[in-house]
């Protein structure tokens, strides 16, 4: 059921780019409103992104999803120079903090509304499509 999930809200080429890749951009929205980015690990399931970390539930990242649950989430890298090709994984979304139970670690799922890839398929022309909400749970 996770594959299918996955394949409603994420194509293949999306999937295996997301798969090669450790490493993301979290952007949140601080009290004030502004903008604040950081680093993060990551993993997709069930057509979701689910960031953990080391005392997740102390960040500042996690206190932000969980006043205003706004958040992007990014994932781009630079396949080549010669020609010259960047690729990319866009998803905007709310976002859920969720804290630590029973021995599980707290983590950040994000649900996609919106993804937006660049490099991947589509003969690597930029695409945007809206997903729609039931599809991520």
């Amino acid at each position: 059921m996770t594959t299918d999930l996955n394949n409603a809200v994420f194509t293949a080429a999306e999937l295996d780019y997301l798969g090669t890749q450790r490493l993301g951009r979290l952007v949140t929205l601080g009290r004030d409103g502004a903008p604040q980015v950081r680093p993060v690990g990551f993993r997709v399931s069930a057509g979701v992104i689910h960031i953990g970390g080391y005392d997740l539930a102390a960040t500042q990242k996690f206190r932000n999803i969980d006043r205003d649950p706004r958040a992007a989430f990014l994932v781009d890298d630079l396949a080549s120079v010669e020609p010259w090709q960047v690729r990319g994984v866009e998803v905007r979304g709310t976002g859920q903090a969720i804290p630590a139970t029973d021995g599980v670690e707290a983590v950040i799922r994000i649900h996609p509304w919106r993804i937006i890839t660049w490099g991947l398929d589509n003969g690597g022309r930029p695409s945007a499509r809206r997903i729609d909400p039931a599809a991520t749970g």
